[in-house]
């Protein structure tokens, strides 16, 4: 399936469709069971042309498995030196446990957070990554798409997120985890009659397994599939865009490793 949003933005990456299936693709990249993996270094296989998928023990850690959509697993996954999610994620539980990582001011803060999160179990037996140039829309139905963006292919997206819309909030920027940006959230958009784009990332613990100028858009399928039709006659085909466009030229090879 080949993008139009895709060819505009000139993207380092494919973007990534987001599936969920009770049937296992082949030769799949998957972590394995009960070991510790970072979803988004998934995810960035995927952009780069693998396919990955994740199953109910191979989501990675506690946090992955919330945001896959395998129900509230922040007790699992190793989550026993950390005291507690809450204490985790804000200012730690002193000698004997990890060290809180400061994202919250303090542990009922952080709760809160947890307490705010859109945590769902679906029934679906694997949730799969793969490259949008590599799905037929004849055969299967993402749930998501996901781009990796640099700041001139962000603003791209954001305007077209508005375009056939009379408000001004069309995209949301929510600190949560990588994985929570890139699925949880955004599926939980999905749900509504009028879904936002998730600008993702917004996690200094994943940062490092993607690449340091990038973020991730993501949008429900059926608002990408809206977005993609708006593309002729939007300003992407005005002068204004040429100008942004010429200096993504030599912005879209991928950066080494």
């Amino acid at each position: 399936m080949e993008s139009r949003l895709a060819r505009e933005l000139k993207l380092r990456y494919q973007p990534v469709a987001i599936i969920l299936t009770n049937d296992k693709p082949a030769g799949a990249l998957q972590f394995q069971p009960g070991r510790w993996g970072c979803v988004m270094a998934m995810l960035r296989a995927a952009a780069r042309g693998k396919t990955a998928v994740f199953d109910r023990e191979t989501f990675g850690c506690g946090g992955g498995g919330v945001g896959l959509g395998f129900g509230n697993t922040f007790h699992t996954s190793g989550a026993g030196d950390t005291g507690g999610i809450e204490y985790f994620l804000s200012t730690g539980r002193g000698e004997g446990f990890r060290e809180g990582e400061g994202y919250r001011k303090t542990p009922e803060l952080a709760a809160g957070f947890v307490s705010n999160l859109p945590i769902v179990d679906l029934p679906w037996t694997y949730r799969v990554f793969k490259p949008l140039d590599q799905v037929d829309p004849g055969r299967e139905e993402p749930c998501l798409v996901t781009f990796f963006v640099g700041a001139d292919q962000l603003c791209g997206l954001v305007v077209m997120a508005n375009y056939d819309r009379p408000d001004l909030y069309n995209v949301t920027i929510p600190h949560g985890s990588g994985c929570q940006g890139v699925f949880l959230i955004p599926y939980d958009e999905a749900q509504k009659e009028n879904p936002r784009a998730v600008v993702g990332m917004m996690d200094p613990s994943a940062r490092p397994h993607i690449d340091a100028d990038q973020v991730t858009f993501t949008v429900p399928y059926k608002r990408f599939l809206e977005l993609e039709a708006n593309v002729p006659g939007s300003f992407f085909t005005r002068s204004t865009w040429s100008k942004v466009a010429a200096r993504l030229e030599g912005s879209s090879a991928p950066a080494r490793e």
